[in-house]
């Protein structure tokens, strides 16, 4: 169907050899290009004149290929008597170059004529047909502008062959350094990891070294305390048989004369001091991700704890632990304490914190609890509500010491009014009717505080209150006129 004509159009064929893609003309196959060069090395030539023989020359004045018998025969013509035949296999490529090559519209004229405008080789028959207007010029005359775009595109060609030929070189060279340096690199990782499976496996000895240890040391704790407490109870079993078989066996006097020793022995054994509780704990716990420091100049996680958070010996801490003021954000610290009292000096305990309004159950503050990694515990809050707060402070699940508690939370915190000041005589310049809340007063008909004078609190203070501490709330009610004035006066001052 491809070689049919008009059935041809929008089709395309691969190159078998360079793998381009070539539109088909309208003709179909039949219309594409022949290569000439290919045809000429298909296989032996045949003979143009007798068809039979094998061609052996070749006649450079009228380019048949002739066998050697024709060849004879075509020195002895007189015709071509003088036509210079030269052998085949000398001329360029055993190509067809000198030979005629004939139109294939009409295959009994010569492709003598190129065609500009169709630029394609043309016969004397094809200008006359479908080439008429067309400018059109004998092939000798421009063969040499063709041949040299020709020669200019193989130049670029080649320059580009060139770079290739560079470019595919230093692919190579890349190709062998990435693989040197892929070597070199797998060398490092298994020195690399050789030696930290090494500084692994001497921290692990080393941890294991530390949990025989210190399980060595709880038993023998636990084996003395077990040794005292064993001699302690076989006293007091003696002296508990003793004073049975004395006080069911012994007479009166008996008892009466052996009443001191035996009280005195119950007595000492009485006040004898034990633990009712094993003097070590259980507590050995490992931590994966705890930095163990260097190992070998490999830097190691993992770590044997002994400390275990106790929850009844973990405290609160802040000023305001109890107190709050409403859309204020405050909170308080809670630090974490193990089975002896001591700080744990890590985070990661399990912590939760409750806000809840006595009144209204459903009015709960959400807290944010905020680890600092030492063992200590920041909760910030900011209630919306004024009221009785219920607060409760879990440690793995258990309250901590002074949980539950309650918070109360006043109404909107109130600001100053007035100046934090020394005393009002220095804050209002002087000014005799100047006053402060404080009540302080000095002779001479002034009604504001100075130091040393009666009333001064003596330390820095609010005029409209007299709170001692700066970032208190006001606590002064609405005053009047002229303390108004008054107060004014010294906060402009």
């Amino acid at each position: 169907p491809l070689g049919e004509p008009g059935r041809a159009a929008g089709r395309s064929v691969l190159c078998p050899v360079c793998d381009a893609e070539v539109a088909l003309p309208p003709g179909g196959v039949r219309q594409l290009t022949p290569d000439y060069l290919a045809l000429s090395r298909g296989g032996a030539a045949g003979c143009d004149l007798c068809a039979d023989g094998v061609a052996a020359r070749r006649c450079l004045t009228c380019g048949a290929d002739l066998c050697l018998f024709c060849c004879q025969a075509h020195r002895r013509q007189k015709k071509t008597a003088s036509h210079a035949v030269t052998e085949l296999e000398s001329t360029k490529d055993c190509s067809q170059a000198g030979k005629p090559l004939f139109c294939p519209s009409h295959p009994t004229e010569e492709l003598r004529l190129f065609c500009e405008p169709c630029d394609q080789p043309v016969c004397r028959d094809c200008i006359v047909d479908r080439h008429r207007q067309h400018p059109c010029d004998f092939t000798g005359n421009v063969i040499h502008r063709h041949g040299d775009v020709l020669r200019e595109l193989l130049k670029n060609t080649q320059q580009h062959m060139d770079t290739l030929e560079d470019v595919l070189g230093q692919i190579d060279d890349m190709g062998g350094a990435v693989r040197s340096r892929a070597e070199a690199m797998a060398t490092e990782v298994c020195l690399f990891a050789s030696g930290y499976v090494k500084a692994i496996e001497e921290h692990r000895d080393r941890l294991l070294k530390q949990l025989e240890d210190l399980k060595v040391q709880k038993e023998n704790l636990l084996h003395l305390q077990k040794a005292q407490l064993q001699q302690l109870l076989l006293d007091m079993r003696t002296g508990v048989e003793f004073t049975e078989r004395l006080l069911t066996s012994g007479s009166d006097l008996e008892i009466l004369i052996t009443k001191g020793v035996v009280a005195s022995r119950l007595a000492k054994l009485n006040s004898a001091a034990y633990n009712t509780h094993p003097s070590v704990d259980d507590g050995i716990q490992f931590s994966p991700q705890e930095r163990a420091g260097q190992c070998c100049g490999y830097e190691v996680f993992g770590a044997i704890l002994n400390k275990v958070v106790d929850p009844a010996r973990c405290t609160l801490h802040g000023e305001d632990l109890h107190s709050a003021c409403q859309n204020q954000l405050t909170g308080f610290t809670l630090l974490c304490n193990d089975t002896t009292g001591e700080r744990m000096g890590r985070g990661g305990e399990a912590v939760r914190v409750t806000i809840t309004h006595k009144d209204k159950r459903d009015c709960a503050v959400k807290p944010t609890t905020c680890d600092n990694g030492d063992g200590t515990y920041h909760i910030s809050y900011s209630p919306e509500e004024p009221g009785l707060y219920a607060v409760c402070v879990y440690v793995k699940g258990q309250h901590v010491q002074g949980s539950p508690f309650t918070l109360v939370v006043k109404n909107k915190f109130r600001k100053h009014q007035g100046v934090f000041h020394c005393c009002t005589f220095c804050s209002s310049g002087g000014q005799k009717a100047a006053r402060c809340a404080c009540g302080g007063t000095m002779p001479g008909g002034y009604q504001g505080c100075g130091h040393g004078h009666k009333g001064h609190p003596g330390c820095p203070h609010w005029s409209c209150c007299g709170q001692v501490k700066e970032s208190s709330e006001c606590l002064g009610g609405p005053p009047s006129d002229t303390s108004q004035r008054s107060l004014l006066r010294t906060v402009e001052l």
